[in-house]
Order: C-alpha cells, then sequence, then structure tokens
C-alpha cells in the first residue's frame, strides 16, 4: 500500500502519536493530580471517558483520511492534516486549560503537528527592521514560555514566533488553578505570574537550536536559495522574538532585564520589553514616563556595550497595556520617539471585563482576560498610538484576532505585523492557514498590492 512507503504518511502518523493511548493515560494522570477549581474532582471520570472514545474515534479518522490522502500531491495532505487538527479541539477543551496547554507544547516540540510545506501568499510577504516575514501573523508570547518548542511552532507557518516572558531566575508564578476559559466568549483569564524556567534553562535550548541549524546549514548536500535565506531569522523559517520579564521579589527591574538582554538577545531577531502584565505586582508601574525612559535607556546601553556582527543588534520593542489612559499613551509615544525605540506591541491582557464577559461568573477570577472580548479596547489603544507616533515606529497588534478579517482590521489601524495567542488555543494549528487565507483576500479585495500599503489605511 502506498500508505506504507509514504513519507507524508509517516508524518501523519507522528501527528497522531499525540493522541496516543500512552499519551492519553498521562495526561489523565497529570490532570487527576493536579490542583483545579473546587468541583472539578467529580468530573474527572467522565471527562477521560469522553476523552478516550473520543480519542480513539479521532485516531480511526485520520488513519483513514491518511491512508487515502498520502496518495495524492503533497500540498493536499498538508491541508488535509491542518484541517484534520480541529477533530483534536474537542479532546483538548475536554482537559483543564494548563494540562490542556502542556500537551500542546509536548507535542509542538516533538514534531507532532502539521508542518506547513505551501508556500505563502505573496501579498502577504513584508520587510520590517530589515528582516524579510514570509507573512505577518505571528504568535504571542505567553504560549511558548520557555522556548521549548520554536522549531514546531515556526513550522506550523507562523511569520514568526515570540516566547517568554522569561525570567532572569526561574519562578514557579502563581498558586494554581491560575488559567480559566471562557468558551462561549472566546476569552480566557490567565494569572500565571511569569511562571518561567529562566534564562539559563532558554538560553541552552536557543543556543542548541542556533548550533542545530548552523550545522544543518554546513552539512546540507542541497544548500537554501539566497531567498530562502533572507526570510529566515536565527531560528530557522521565521522570525523569533525573546520577551523578557522580571523576577517578582527582584528590587531592581531594570538589572532583570539588562540581564535578560546578556543572555538571551544573541539568539533573538528582535527582543521585548514586557512592562505590561497585570499579573506581577509593579510591573505596570514601568509604564509611566520617568520610568520607562529610565528602564529602555539602561537596556538599550547593555545592547550598545554587547559586540556585534554587520546586522548589529536586534531590534527593541516594548510591551504595553490596554488599560492606559491617554496622558499615559502620549508618555508612552514621547519616550519611544525620543529614544528611538524599534517598536511597539499593543497589547497585553486587560484587567477591565468588557460585556459579555462581565455577566460571566469566571469574570469574578483576577488576572488578565485576553481573546475577542479584548479586540475592541486594544484596537483603539493601537489606533491612538499610531497617531501619536504619527507612524514612524513599527506597531505589533495583538489582543483578540482569530480570524483574518481582524488581523486586516488591526493592520488597517496601523499595525505592521498582527499576533494571537488565546484565538490559537481555541483554533488550533488549523486557523493560522485560514487566516492568511482571509487576510489575503481582504488585501486583494480592498486593491492593495502588499502589507505596507494597507498599514494605518484607516488614516490616511
Amino acid at each position: 500500500m502506498a500508505i506504507i512507503h509514504s513519507r507524508n504518511a509517516r508524518s501523519c502518523y507522528r501527528f497522531i502519536g499525540v493522541v496516543s493511548d500512552r499519551k492519553l493515560k498521562s495526561a489523565s494522570s497529570y490532570f487527576t493530580s493536579s490542583p483545579m477549581a473546587p468541583g472539578a474532582a467529580s468530573k474527572i471520570p467522565q471527562s477521560s471517558k469522553k476523552g478516550r472514545l473520543l480519542t480513539g474515534a479521532t485516531i480511526g479518522l485520520l488513519i483513514a483520511g491518511g491512508a487515502y490522502v498520502s496518495t495524492v500531491d503533497e500540498a493536499t495532505f498538508c491541508g488535509w492534516l491542518f484541517s484534520a487538527t480541529k477533530l483534536l479541539n474537542p479532546f483538548f477543551m475536554l482537559l483543564d486549560p494548563e494540562v490542556a496547554h502542556r500537551l500542546g507544547i509536548s507535542a509542538a516540540a516533538r514534531g507532532w503537528v502539521p508542518r506547513e510545506k505551501r508556500p505563502d501568499p505573496a501579498i502577504l510577504g513584508l520587510e520590517v527592521w530589515g528582516k524579510k516575514f514570509s507573512n505577518p501573523i505571528g504568535l504571542a508570547a505567553g504560549f511558548d514560555k520557555n522556548a521549548e518548542a520554536v522549531e514546531g511552532l515556526l513550522g506550523l507557518g507562523f511569520g514568526f514566533v515570540e516566547v517568554g516572558s522569561v525570567t532572569p531566575i526561574p519562578q514557579e508564578g502563581n498558586p494554581k488553578p491560575r488559567i480559566f476559559r471562557l468558551p462561549k466568549e472566546g476569552a480566557t483569564i490567565n494569572r500565571c505570574g511569569f511562571n518561567s524556567e529562566g534564562i539559563v534553562a532558554v538560553a541552552k535550548r536557543l543556543g542548541a537550536q542556533h548550533g542545530k541549524r548552523k550545522l544543518d546549514e554546513t552539512t546540507s548536500t542541497s544548500p537554501p536559495s539566497s531567498e530562502e535565506v533572507k526570510l529566515g531569522g536565527k531560528a530557522g523559517p521565521g522570525i523569533l522574538g525573546v520577551n523578557l520579564g522580571k523576577n517578582k521579589t527582584s528590587e531592581d527591574a531594570a538589572a532583570d532585564y539588562v540581564q535578560g538582554v546578556h543572555t538571551l538577545s544573541q539568539y533573538a531577531d528582535y527582543l521585548v520589553i514586557n512592562v505590561s502584565s497585570p499579573n506581577t505586582p509593579g510591573l505596570r508601574q514601568l509604564q509611566g514616563r520617568k520610568q520607562l525612559k529610565d528602564l529602555v535607556k539602561k537596556v538599550q546601553a547593555a545592547l550598545d556595550e554587547m559586540q556585534w556582527g554587520e546586522e548589529g543588534p536586534p531590534p527593541l520593542l516594548v510591551k504595553i497595556a490596554p488599560d492606559l489612559s491617554r496622558q499615559d499613551l502620549e508618555d508612552i509615544a514621547a519616550v519611544a520617539l525620543a529614544l528611538h525605540i524599534d517598536g511597539l506591541i499593543i497589547s497585553n491582557t486587560t484587567i477591565s471585563r468588557p460585556d459579555p464577559v462581565s455577566r460571566n461568573p469566571a469574570s469574578q477570577e483576577a488576572g488578565g482576560l485576553s481573546g475577542k472580548p479584548l479586540f475592541n479596547l486594544s484596537t483603539t489603544i493601537l489606533e491612538d498610538m499610531y497617531m501619536l507616533t504619527r507612524g514612524k515606529i513599527p506597531l505589533i497588534g495583538c489582543g483578540g484576532v482569530s480570524s483574518g478579517e481582524d488581523a486586516y482590521k488591526k493592520i488597517r489601524a496601523g499595525a505592521t505585523l498582527v499576533q494571537l495567542y488565546t484565538g490559537f488555543a481555541y483554533g488550533g494549528p488549523a486557523l493560522i492557514p485560514q487566516i492568511k487565507a482571509e487576510l489575503a483576500e481582504c488585501l486583494e479585495r480592498d486593491g492593495f498590492k502588499s502589507i505596507h500599503e494597507a498599514v494605518g489605511a484607516d488614516f490616511r
């Protein structure tokens, strides 16, 4: 049979392995031993049984589909494999959010996720900070906090992936449970609190990955074309961002960020100073005009002290909150322009509870809200910052993106690049090619020939 000899089919079985009985038992065991909300324990047997039945049916469908699709061309197989991941979403929804997240990271780290083989639409390609992105859709920080699955996540077809936030010293973060789903609203509330394995562990992973890529390039019998090399970053097929945080108990925030720069900047295509998480006490105070100015100057000085090649140091960005006053925004814009910050990410999660979230009992949980209810608020802040910076600074729009139309609205509002997280958590890998296809259609529909032409179009 063709399926026995097909490399694509073998990839399919590797993907199926993520929901093998062995992994499912491991997940179930972890679930029963993990802290959880009151009353959840009584639901475990029923959820576990449903999960096993669903998994068995899913495996059968994947094997049957793989047997057929493996006999056709690679692009068709790739499309089928991404679509097939939708069958797994209900299974993950039966698990505790952190258990599901842990399984997703493990699958991506082991290559048990689809790998995008189809080229991105040419209209989505763009250049930012002298780096070529095959598309403007990125994965926000918070998903792969410890850089465990960079290669697998980039292989899904993201134009860029941002790891972190990474703290200098390992820390557990806040007590569990600390992630709460609001599926009807397409939202999540989290209060993780910068749970991180620390910069040493992350540096080892990124260093090993960087070395592996260099070795592959050296020993490859068929070197990639010059165009492929240009499109890649330090992590390979896409651009890699590293998001830096501070430890909860640290009294010198600037020293924490500088330490992150010294240890991780050599592996990053861009760096992010995260001063906007609502789950670390005192962190958002660093967004004040004087505090931010002092912090950025120290981080820039740390970058200038290091030895760099022809490319120079990685671009430095700042990630801000959506819960800012007009004066706060004006102060941040002034600092960004005066110190020539390379970009701003807008925005982090919100401490507000806009409708319809306010009517959900889970809204009483402390933490930052992400997902669809954040879209309007974060896009309004994005518009304000685009106007205040006069379009001179690249902006990354983040918050509530779950479709190509959402990404397009962010771009028209002033974003050059777009990130998602919660939408990906709910939609899975199949959402990525869907967003890219829809975004390309939006651009062509309105007569734009490139992403750059559409950036800030609502104000021109």
